[in-house]
């Protein structure tokens, strides 16, 4: 897709992703959206297109480290649990608690029961998340291995997305079936009525963007409320210009000398 059609689509998306949110606040709903998929899929990008134009205030990313390996399902489970979204809050995961069921489970980060324990639990906590009024959506961005390598490459010569590349990206490669494997499992034991996956096609991730976003729009109740826009009265004077002292610029800071 080229960029000019994508921005003019995602700009009108944009209104309704402010709307969802303003709905959000007004009415105390808590939102929870789940992304994950496999490395390089266009996870970030996604989420900043979700979350670039709504107050930061109300729309927040979580993206957890690696976790200890001693954390068994129920505290594994807890502490994603800690980062809930509050009334009238938008939470936007970055990978989730199913990192347990993806690249642990492959990598070797969990044993197998380990795994299997998590997946038997997963479906009751989210139930419970749901009976408690949560607006849960899951979200499994997919990318053929051709695409996943193109873009790794692209990483790798690009200063500003370097730091994106770890070991585990580079190990991901020799186990790409490994993730097919496990993501089935996954999506057998957790793809359930009150919290179902929905998978995208990110081959094209400007088109998989305005597909997720759509997605979660349509799957959003009536958000019609009321805005309240401020009155802006006329200034009684003129506007003022800016007004500052000048002030003495401060010695560089000293550099540490490097370390032999």
């Amino acid at each position: 897709m080229k960029s000019k059609k994508y921005d003019r689509k995602l700009a009108e998306l944009d209104v309704e992703l402010v709307q969802m949110a303003h709905w959000a606040k007004v009415t105390d709903q808590r939102i929870l959206i789940v992304i994950e998929g496999r490395d390089a899929a266009g996870k970030g990008g996604v989420i900043d297109a979700i979350h670039e134009h709504i107050n930061p205030r109300d729309c927040h990313i979580v993206a957890f480290g690696k976790p200890p390996r001693v954390l068994g399902t129920q505290a594994y489970l807890k502490r994603y649990a800690t980062r809930l979204p509050a009334p009238g809050e938008i939470m936007l995961f970055d990978r989730s608690w199913y990192n347990r069921a993806g690249v642990e489970r492959v990598m070797g980060f969990c044993t197998e029961k380990q795994a299997t324990d998590f997946l038997a639990a997963v479906p009751a906590f989210e139930k419970g998340l749901v009976d408690d009024g949560i607006l849960l959506f899951k979200y499994w961005l997919c990318c053929d291995q051709e695409e996943q390598e193109s873009r790794f490459a692209e990483r790798l010569a690009d200063p500003l997305k370097q730091w994106k590349l770890s070991p585990i990206d580079l190990a991901a490669r020799q186990h790409y079936d490994d993730y097919t494997k496990s993501r089935e499992a996954m999506l057998k034991a957790t793809h359930t009525p009150w919290a179902p996956w929905t998978l995208v096609d990110f081959n094209d991730q400007k088109r998989g963007r305005l597909t997720l976003i759509r997605n979660l729009l349509h799957c959003m109740p009536d958000m019609r409320v009321d805005i309240d826009l401020p009155i802006f009265p006329e200034l009684k004077n003129p506007p003022s210009k800016e007004r500052y002292t000048s002030i003495e610029p401060l010695p560089a800071w000293p550099r540490s000398k490097k370390r032999n």
